[in-house]
């Protein structure tokens, strides 16, 4: 094991809580999958093969990525952004529809689903690192620095939006706090969030999934249930919400243990969106909070980077990606435990999913590449300090 962490840089902690995801990833996802495989006709043991094997590729990818300097990044941010707004506005108009929302992209040739939100989300992280990063000096100048950077996050968001309104607006919200560590002014960023607050309206008025929207914030506010025999009842409203209460509460302190789960028989996405539930299920309140602590543990470790990082793209990279991962894990488990109406967002590293696994796993070997490079101007300041050797004279006798 020491010969394996010899080989990785940057912060053992972070690999060490990805291993422990991930590994959690694999039980959770093969005790979930059981419906699905028998709907399609297929053996669990393949959706276990193919997890694992994105898993592996994520590793990879992680591990390549951490062993680029992060400094890279700034110019792929601009190739990334440049690719990212044409392949959003492709997604909408041919993009493979599912429940009324363009959300994927189909490769050619592999004929493999990607969706385009999740490259949306680094690329506009990574640009707005850079540019806060090269405006730190004129950041208060309205044509030279808040223009461009506003304008990046407004298209971004409303082009995700129109698809997929909870990760628009986990993408703005990260967006902001990166704005705030930036030194973007608050009234400047007031009248952004106004400004995107008139797009949301605008979306959820007239989008294609209004529809949904309203009847998804309709069920979260309308909890009670009525008991009145002429009024029936809408229970396609909450199904998924209330499957996820039961999971959880049937879990207790220590769960019914792994593979044991119920509800994961009548959840429609036991497997991603509502896999949070199934833990709880199986390995209790305890796993939960364990799981929980995981990734507060992940975002403490990345807000030590960004205290150590010298340069201010390293500290932008590790603060936006660490707070993007972390709160599309908050948001993920907030719907499962009923905190907020019910979203399309996956558990990151431990929800099954292709694309959502790879940037993930990109995301966090950025943020190690920046660790990577504080350690090693560590390493040579500490060389420098050390004294050298004085030589030996040897004296003739």
């Amino acid at each position: 094991m020491e010969q394996v962490f010899s080989k990785l840089k940057g912060d053992k902690w972070i690999w060490i809580i990805v291993l422990i995801l991930s590994g959690w990833s694999l039980l959770a996802v093969y005790s979930s999958v059981g419906t699905l495989a028998y709907k399609e006709g297929k053996g669990t043991e393949l959706y276990l093969f193919k997890h694992f094997s994105i898993i592996a590729v994520g590793l990879v990818l992680m591990y390549l990525s951490h062993k680029l300097d992060y400094k890279w990044y700034a110019g792929i941010s601009k190739i990334l952004m440049g690719i990212t707004i044409p392949l959003l506005l492709y997604t909408l108009i041919f993009g493979s529809s599912v429940n009324e929302a363009s959300r994927w992209v189909t490769i050619p040739v592999i004929n493999q689903t990607f969706q385009t939100s999740d490259l949306a989300k680094l690329s506009l992280i990574t640009f707005l690192a850079r540019m806060l990063s090269r405006k730190q000096e004129e950041i208060k100048d309205v044509k030279k620095s808040f223009l461009p950077i506003m304008g990046a996050v407004c298209l971004v968001f409303v082009l995700i939006a129109w698809a997929n309104l909870s990760t628009a607006l986990m993408v703005f919200g990260t967006s902001v706090l990166l704005l705030l560590i930036g030194r973007i002014s608050f009234k400047q960023i007031a009248y952004v969030s106004l400004g995107v607050a008139v797009l949301g309206i605008i979306v959820i008025s007239i989008g294609p999934r209004r529809a949904t929207y309203f009847s998804r914030v309709e069920g979260f506010f309308k909890t009670e249930q009525t008991h009145d025999s002429h009024v029936p009842f809408q229970e396609d409203k909450n199904y998924q919400a209330n499957n996820a209460k039961i999971a959880i509460a049937t879990g207790g302190l220590f769960g019914k243990g792994p593979g044991n789960s119920v509800q994961r028989n009548v959840l429609p996405h036991p497997y991603s969106d509502f896999i949070f539930a199934i833990i709880i299920e199986e390995y209790g309140t305890v796993g939960g909070f364990i799981l929980l602590f995981l990734y507060l543990a992940l975002m403490y470790r990345c807000i030590r980077i960004v205290t150590m990082s010298p340069r201010a793209f390293g500290a932008f990279l590790a603060a936006g990606l660490g707070f993007s991962l972390t709160i599309q894990a908050l948001a993920n488990m907030a719907v499962a435990v009923g905190l907020g109406p019910v979203t399309g967002v996956p558990l990151p590293l431990v929800s099954m999913g292709g694309t959502s696994i790879l940037f993930t796993s990109v995301a966090l070997g950025i943020i190690l590449s920046v660790s990577r490079n504080i350690e090693e101007l560590k390493q040579d300041e500490e060389l420098k300090e050390t004294p050298m050797p004085k030589k030996v004279v040897l004296g003739t006798i």
